[in-house]
């Protein structure tokens, strides 16, 4: 690995020093600490020659999970979520049938950082909702051929009720593939099996991904190879599903051996797809061939819905023209799901030097919500077909404590309690809240307020829900579908600001669903009023849901302009029954060291912890914001001595789900 890349957060702005916390001094490692990066690996053999720059080969034979030196900063902690469908937002998108799919390329194989980056431009995927499966693209022929995602991209994708699926990429000839890759892949051992489906799963689970996506490519292969490769695709699902994970075939390489992209599901393909959870369905596809593949999957006892019809869209994004209704047409069944490749197209697009969070948001809320911008009110003239449109969005918060401070996984500073705690841009979606799944539904019968997030501003991490607007009447924002439990203590907390304007604020309660697809929830509105002066302008108000009874449907706000224009702005919302501290991490200590580069590892907090939180203290009495994970380890780049300073000294606390934070633990490196 190539330790000069920049993988943390580095900050730069300071906050009040906190009353001091017990000491852990660590003694100075002799180890060296580099950077750590998502794993990648050959199946067995590597390639001749030595690898490029910041590369490192490894075979996945050779892997155990005592020899996995990052495997702490690798292995994801959140749970998948159990997602609930809410009644859908508009009249045309279907429940119960067509999902979505993503191959999303976050970055090159060897360049996936374990726990973010000093950059903003980032891939910061938000909308959830709608998927059902992300698979974590990537393999090359130069770098390895097996890529496991990144905690980050897990933790997020986990806490929307998402699964990630690694990639297995077996790359044509043009692009370096060799035959030997797939042989090795689909060796056998003397008892007959196959070692690396094993090896397979025991990555997953020791990773805490989904399972694997099986793209093979490499042409040159015969019957014998494509049996074997048959043979592995089946014990690799049987040994995945023991172990709750899943397999989607790529349609590439055929029963014989050969490559024959069939953009259909036939007798080429069948018993792959029959051995797999689910198939990708080649851009090759047609009306025609689409149609009779869904009948094929019915007649198999599989379903339609497990065949996902290949959309590219890289090139051009919501730009791509495709045929929606030979996928999801309109007033008819679906007849596939939808497995987009490469949707960062909408960051990917945006000319470099004007990527800022606000235009990819802008591009990615284009493409998964549509012209609209409104989920509830669908344009139905727009040529892209965008996943609103059609698909049924799912939600989470099912259970309290439930909170969010809007948090994207990405920001130009990071904020605590509205002040710069760093002023370092930042990605890191391990620390992405759970998000509005319909952005954004606005109801009103004036003039519609734009609604966005905003990186200028936060109460906490990196970004607040913005609207600005006239208000020249009442406007509704819609926030959440929940099935959270209303107890007789229950609470709901309020963190906003007016930065322009004065705005009467309500929050909007529903007990129960609306009455059909596209109606307004039954809100309750019960009013918000300011009881103090705030801090840094910020209002934190909290509720009581008196005379309120049953299980939280949908949550949003109301505001009510008496003075305009207005700009206010969200920064938190958080509903619970009663405010529990974490318990405070144990065990820290630093465990590698190169100049100021340091990895530090501790002990978990007992009990429920959201993420972890790292300061540093400064000799002039500030403290810098260095970084959160959802780990248990941490990596810090490119630290200097401070002005007459011996010894670094660094604060660690748990964060709660409620955002409220266990007492700190210091650890301390001496230069």
């Amino acid at each position: 690995m190539n330790p000069t890349r920049r993988t943390v957060l580095i900050a730069a702005g300071a906050a009040a020093l906190l009353p001091a916390a017990p000491a852990l001094a660590a003694t100075r490692p002799k180890t060296g600490a580099t950077a750590p990066y998502a794993s990648y690996w050959y199946p067995d053999s590597l390639p001749a020659g030595s690898p490029g720059t910041g590369i490192t080969w490894r075979s996945l034979k050779s892997w155990r999970v005592a020899d996995d030196a990052d495997l702490a900063f690798n292995a994801a902690s959140v749970p998948l979520a159990a997602r609930f469908t809410p009644t859908p937002a508009n009249t045309t998108a279907r429940s119960g049938q067509a999902r979505i799919q993503a191959l999303v390329s976050f970055a090159p194989t060897s360049g996936n950082p374990s726990q973010g980056a000093a950059t903003a431009d980032y891939y910061a995927l938000t909308h959830w909702a709608y998927l059902d499966e992300l698979v974590f693209w990537g393999g090359s022929a130069g770098e390895g051929l097996i890529l496991a995602p990144n905690a980050p991209i897990v933790d997020a994708a986990h806490r929307h009720g998402v699964p990630v699926l690694g990639n297995i990429f077996l790359p044509p000839t043009a692009y370096g593939g060799q035959l030997q890759w797939t042989r090795d892949l689909v060796q056998k051992d003397a008892s007959g099996h196959y070692p690396l489906a094993a090896q397979l799963v025991a990555v997953a689970a020791a990773y805490g991904f989904d399972g694997w996506f099986v793209n093979a490519e490499t042409g040159g292969g015969n019957t014998a190879l494509g049996q074997a490769m048959l043979g592995f695709v089946k014990e690799l699902k049987a040994l995945a599903t023991a172990k709750g994970q899943r397999v989607t075939w790529y349609d590439a390489m055929t029963v014989n051996g050969t490559v024959s992209w069939q953009g259909a599901l036939n007798s080429q393909n069948q018993a792959f797809f029959q051995a797999a959870d689910a198939m990708f369905v080649d851009f090759r596809w047609s009306s025609g061939t689409l149609a009779s593949s869904g009948a094929k999957a019915d007649r198999l006892g599989r379903g339609r819905y497990a065949l996902w019809a290949g959309v590219d869209v890289e090139s051009n994004g919501s730009d791509t023209s495709v045929n929606w209704d030979a996928i999801v047409p309109s007033g008819q069944p679906h007849i596939t799901s939808i497995g987009f490749y490469r949707p960062e197209w909408t960051r990917n697009h945006l000319p470099a030097g004007q990527r800022a969070p606000e235009d990819f948001h802008a591009a990615d809320d284009r493409f998964w919500t549509g012209r609209s911008l409104d989920p509830s009110r669908p344009d139905t003239g727009d040529p892209w077909r965008a996943p609103a449109v059609s698909v049924a969005d799912r939600s989470t918060p099912t259970s309290l404590p439930f909170a969010t401070v809007f948090n994207t996984g990405h920001g130009l500073r990071w904020y605590e309690e509205g002040a710069v705690t760093s002023d370092a841009a930042w990605n890191h979606l391990g620390l992405q809240d759970r998000l509005p799944s319909r952005r954004w539904v606005v109801r009103t019968a004036g003039e519609r307020p734009a609604v966005a997030f905003d990186f200028t501003d936060a109460w906490r991490g990196g970004s607040s829900v913005l609207v600005d607007g006239a208000l020249d009447r009442p406007v509704v924002v819609d926030l959440y579908a929940t099935r959270m439990p209303i107890g007789g203590n229950t609470m709901v907390q309020l963190t906003y600001r007016t930065d322009a304007g004065a705005v009467n604020v309500e929050l909007a309660v529903a007990t129960a669903e609306p009455s059909g697809a596209g109606a307004t929830p039954p809100y309750t509105y019960l009013p918000v009023s300011s009881v103090n002066k705030g801090v840094n302008g910020w209002q934190a108000v909290t509720l009581p849901l008196t005379g309120l009874t049953g299980t939280v449907h949908a949550l949003g706000v109301r505001l009510t302009a008496t003075a305009g224009p207005v700009r206010w702005r969200l920064g938190g919302l958080a509903v619970g029954d009663a405010v529990t501290a974490p318990a405070a991490p144990t065990g820290a200590r630093v465990t590698a060291a190169t100049g100021g580069d340091l990895r530090l590892a501790w002990d978990a907090a007992p009990g429920a912890v959201r993420h972890y939180e790292l300061h540093r203290l400064l000799p002039d009495g500030t403290r810098r914001f260095l970084g959160g994970t959802c780990q248990r380890a941490y990596y810090l780049t490119g630290l200097q001595p401070a002005p007459g300073e011996s010894t670094a000294r660094f604060e660690l606390r748990a964060v709660g789900e409620l955002y409220n934070a266990s007492t700190p633990v210091t650890v301390s490196h001496t230069w």
